[in-house]
């Protein structure tokens, strides 16, 4: 799970703060992912890994469907992210 800081977004902030928060977001999520699937990966020889078929095609079938057409169970982890989201706005 990504830790937030708490803050509290106002409208008030300055632009620049505003992407800050959300950048810094962007990349612990981007960030945990990224962990996440290379340690999906088989390690082959340094500095190389093997993605295993079954996560490439899982992968592949859900960034090719909207997220509409999605199962409940493949919706979830997109809410999770998107209550993050709001918690970092302040909503």
């Amino acid at each position: 799970m990504v830790r937030l800081d708490r803050k509290v977004w106002s409208n008030e902030m300055k632009r620049e703060q505003q992407i800050e928060i959300l950048a810094k977001y962007a990349h612990k999520s981007w960030s945990g992912w990224t962990k996440y699937m290379l340690g999906k990966c088989l390690k082959r020889w340094p500095g190389d890994a093997h993605m295993p078929r079954e996560f490439v095609d899982r992968w592949t079938r859900q960034m090719n469907t909207p997220y509409e057409d999605l199962p409940e169970s493949e919706k979830e982890p997109d809410r999770v992210e998107a209550r993050k989201m709001l918690e970092l706005l302040g909503l």
